[in-house]
């Protein structure tokens, strides 16, 4: 019963001592394979080139949803997103009280896609003023949206666009905008481009 006792006691302390040599993963590895989990098959493959960089993710956001009146390209909207991402209006409604719309991706597709088929919407970024730290990228871009691509601008406001570098990839996390009104012009900075804006 002795030897029995110390040769359980000796498995249990081998086993204990190579979990606690075991090396832990790494934060990145941890982060790419969360990344991974959450973008599980309800996401559509990206086009390489959309998410290679900044600029691109930006660029295929706004020409994915602009064009003549009829369907968009809705998968390659839905792969830019994480699928727990957010798209958030803050507007203000007639009597001047704050309104804010919370949207997932599909609530997006499903809302703007039924008035993109009846009607031409053309959006384009004005200025876009990026900030990064470590692998999150938030991004204030300025845009206009026309009925029809050379025409002025029926809307202008501000975009900010939350993004994430899960070390393969750009990923859109969030947007959230509000819409220039008498009350809340763009910023001279947002307004126009210039030579120092970054694109």
């Amino acid at each position: 019963m002795r030897h029995t006792l110390l040769a359980l006691l000796a498995i249990f302390l081998l086993s204990f001592s190579v979990f606690a040599q075991s090396p832990e993963k790494p934060p990145v590895a941890q982060q790419q394979a969360a990344t991974q989990d959450s973008s599980s098959t309800n996401t559509p493959s990206a086009r390489p080139e959309d998410v290679k960089s900044i600029d691109s993710i930006l660029a295929a956001l706004y020409g994915v949803i602009s064009g003549p009146a009829g369907e968009r390209d809705w998968n390659r909207f839905r792969s830019l997103f994480l699928p727990q991402a957010r798209l958030t209006a803050a507007t203000k409604n007639a009597d001047g009280s704050s309104r804010v719309r919370p949207m997932g991706v599909e609530d997006y597709a499903k809302g703007a896609g039924s008035y993109f088929l009846q009607h031409a919407f053309f959006e384009s970024p004005i200025v876009n003023r990026v900030e990064t730290f470590g692998n999150i990228t938030q991004v204030f871009s300025s845009y206009e949206s026309r009925r029809a691509a050379g025409e002025a601008p029926f809307a202008r406001g501000i975009n900010s666009i939350q993004l994430l570098n899960d070390g393969t990839r750009w990923w859109i996390v969030s947007i959230l905008w509000d819409e220039e009104r008498g009350d809340n012009p763009l910023p001279k900075e947002f307004a126009a481009k210039s030579s120092n804006s970054q694109k």
